[in-house]
């Protein structure tokens, strides 16, 4: 059962990892980006589209593109336009759910899914986007933490006059970050609906989005740490499929709303754990302003 478990969360982890990393990158750099949920909707639907027609790797590359096009609309409200960064995140959300319905509705005629596609070839068991998973944290956690981009981007997010007195754009790294961001949120909406399952369901991606940032908030803002406190939100949901599924007789007892519950009720208690305890890039959401010293 525990090796099944763990197949689960490695199969589990990947959207919710590459999310997590997205939100970090744009958080690090000073805009907040509670627009996650909306970039990985875009993602799993474009990406299920593309592979309708095209090889599902690029589709994925697709789900990645649509997700930055999402990012760059929220990096051009929050930067150029200085709109307050959460509700421009969230008017995408909302966008995003109703969009991806009515494109669900008008072109395949189906209010639930589209039709399947091929998914992602599996390597050792797994989909490539699961092995990808584990070894992109460490990527992004040595291009912020040692390299001049990654410097630039963590004094963009803690005090934007030092970067611009070097001579750099604070506000073009910003949008930089959030469409890096977007990408990557986008990717783990395409890893839901090209390895995850074979088709874009209409509840996608379910409020994942949202325990990325929340991971990202636990996981201190850091590349590391958003990845470990997202694999283990997805160990959340890993038990649950593993407790319906070795447990019948436990779902007699307990009510399906309650095991699904599970992972956001794991997301809540651990950041009512932590409480506190985070400290947050000290310009984050604060638009920059050029004549500030």
């Amino acid at each position: 059962m525990m090796l099944a478990l763990l197949s689960s969360v490695l199969d589990a982890a990947p959207p919710l990892v590459f999310a997590a990393l997205g939100a970090t990158v744009s958080e690090r750099a000073g805009v907040v980006n509670v627009g996650v949920e909306g970039m990985m909707r875009a993602g799993a639907f474009a990406a299920a589209v593309a592979a309708l027609a095209l090889p599902t790797p690029v589709g994925v590359l697709v789900g990645m593109a649509a997700g930055a096009a999402v990012a760059a609309v929220h990096g051009w409200l929050s930067i150029r336009a200085r709109a307050d960064q959460v509700v421009s995140g969230m008017a995408l959300n909302l966008v995003m759910l109703a969009l991806g319905t009515f494109l669900l509705e008008a072109w395949f005629n189906s209010p639930s899914s589209t039709p399947s596609i091929t998914q992602l070839p599996l390597w050792g068991g797994h989909s490539p986007l699961t092995w990808l998973a584990l070894a992109l944290p460490f990527v992004v956690h040595l291009l912020v933490a040692r390299t001049p981009w990654g410097l630039r981007l963590r004094a963009a997010g803690e005090k934007p006059q030092a970067v611009a007195a070097m001579g750099v754009r604070v506000n073009a790294l910003r949008f930089g970050a959030v469409v890096l961001s977007g990408a990557l949120a986008g990717l783990g909406g395409a890893a839901l609906s090209c390895a995850t399952l074979d088709r874009f369901e209409h509840h996608m991606p379910s409020g994942l989005g949202f325990m990325a940032v929340a991971a990202m908030v636990f996981g201190r803002w850091t590349p590391l740490g958003a990845a470990g406190a997202a694999t283990f939100f997805a160990f959340g949901n890993a038990l649950r499929i593993s407790l319906t599924s070795s447990a019948p007789q436990l779902a007699e007892l307990v009510p399906r709303g309650v095991l699904m519950a599970l992972p956001y009720a794991l997301t809540l208690l651990v950041l009512s754990v932590q409480g506190g305890r985070n400290v947050a890039p000290a310009a984050l959401g604060q638009p920059y302003d050029a004549e500030l010293r």
